[in-house]
């Protein structure tokens, strides 16, 4: 018998998250006005189907020159193409677990051996019973370029759909998130 003792459990994330990590402007990736901005939504689901009232949505995307205002960017920070760009997106979800981001479409991006992806947004999922973020993708339904992106190609056709977001009215898509169950979002190791 050791006289040490062992390693607690890992707590699940949230639901304090939606409550202390979100502020008001969180899912305003660029300011009021800016021209061509565009609203993504969804609802947040759980296994069962339910929507998640508690949940916080993330964003991180490239600028619609396909750059990054951040010094990861292996091609070096640039300067944002949309004044007040801020390349990064968070908000809660709402008692119905519908959220909402407003921001401007991104560029493709280089990757490797001379592929592009197509526009897309990184997302993290936070909820209560996740013991981790989990992250995925949003692609744009009416985007050519989503044919030759190699990460959206990579998942099986029959589930591609869980990536890509819908047109629903004139700037606005839609993508449903569902952590698990039928129509389970296909989310990436990160």
């Amino acid at each position: 018998m050791t006289d040490r003792p062992g390693l607690t459990p890992s707590q699940t994330v949230g639901p304090y998250l939606s409550l202390g990590l979100t502020w008001p402007e969180g899912a305003d990736v660029v300011p009021a006005g800016t021209p061509d901005t565009i609203r993504i939504s969804g609802v947040l689901h759980d296994g069962a189907g339910n929507p998640i009232p508690d949940g916080m949505i993330e964003t991180w995307q490239a600028d619609p020159a396909g750059r990054f205002a951040h010094p990861d960017d292996p091609r070096g920070a640039a300067e944002p193409s949309v004044p007040g760009f801020l390349g990064f997106g968070r908000c809660n979800t709402d008692p119905e677990g519908r959220w909402e981001i407003r921001t401007v479409r991104p560029g493709p991006l280089p990757a490797e051996d001379g592929a592009v992806e197509a526009p897309h947004l990184d997302v993290s999922v936070f909820a209560r019973g996740l013991l981790d973020r989990v992250v995925t993708r949003i692609y744009f339904a009416d985007d050519p370029a989503n044919e030759a992106d190699p990460v959206l190609n990579s998942v099986p056709a029959e589930r591609r759909d869980t990536l890509v977001a819908q047109k629903d009215g004139e700037g606005v898509y839609r993508l449903d998130i569902h952590l698990q169950g039928p129509h389970e979002t296909v989310f990436f190791t990160v």
